[in-house]
């Protein structure tokens, strides 16, 4: 019987992504990749699906790459390694792109691929005794899917430097300090607080939400103009849609919305 890494759930547009396998501190396998791989495709395809929450069960979000299991990728050489790793890179560039809010539930520890999955999400809230890290550097390596790129712009190069060089594990309130994460709550309120948070969001226009994570996530990349070009594009657009027709029917006639992604 194959071994069942990820939990999918999903019900009434929030869909969550629990990844199951406690006892290793939920550490990425090879099959526990896969697993993510094909749950992120299925909700890619779903349009039913309008927020994503990702967590993951017992005391710790991920703890990145299962380094009993290093050994394997050791071995198949520079090439061969990058194009295993390539899978797990295109999974993170899946929830960065996806046209749905991404939010992660950090519950405990998120190291090395861990929280780079975690900031491969739009948003991060984390349970007080969550931590985090990327110890890469302990075992002669450096964080490779997107530790360095994603985490410079959200925290700057003065940060990224210390936590890649020196492998230092902060708390969450660091973490809030230096903006790696969004809020901070208890954690038995954690799960609640974010699907809260999700029900507000799945209430809103899904292609207004997906067009601005669009624009703002190229913004991070281009010069002002090109921003603003951008802005305009998706406006104009969103215009012609039904869900401008119905936000703007619904607020003349004081009522709330119901948009449907058209």
């Amino acid at each position: 019987m194959t071994d069942k890494y990820i939990k999918l759930d999903s019900r009434e547009g929030i869909a969550t992504i629990i990844l199951d396998r406690p006892d290793k501190l939920n550490a990425w396998n090879t099959l526990m990749r896969e697993q993510l791989r094909e749950a992120v495709s299925n909700i890619v395809d779903d349009d039913h699906v309008r927020v994503l929450i990702i967590t993951g069960s017992g005391r710790a979000f991920s703890a990145g790459e299962d380094v009993q299991g290093m050994g394997d990728l050791s071995n198949v050489g520079p090439k061969g390694f990058r194009r295993r790793v390539r899978m797990i890179h295109n999974v993170f560039d899946d929830l960065e792109q996806i046209e749905i809010p991404v939010i992660a539930a950090i519950n405990g520890v998120a190291a090395g691929g861990g929280l780079e999955l975690a900031l491969s999400c739009d948003f991060r809230i984390a349970s007080e005794n969550a931590k985090f890290g990327l110890p890469e550097g302990n075992v002669g390596l450096i964080p490779g899917s997107g530790g360095i790129s994603r985490l410079v712009k959200l925290v700057g190069p003065a940060i990224s430097k210390k936590l890649v060089m020196t492998g230092e594990i902060i708390d969450a309130s660091r973490a809030l300090e230096v903006g790696l994460i969004e809020e901070v709550v208890e954690p038995d309120k954690l799960i609640d607080h974010c699907r809260e948070f999700a029900q507000t969001l799945a209430a809103r226009a899904p292609l207004a939400l997906g067009t601005a994570k669009l624009v703002i996530n190229q913004c991070l990349n281009t010069d002002l103009e090109t921003g603003r070009n951008l802005e305009r594009l998706g406006q104009s657009t969103l215009k012609l849609s039904d869900d401008h027709e119905e936000g703007v029917k619904s607020f003349l006639e004081k009522r709330v919305p119901k948009f449907t992604g058209k």
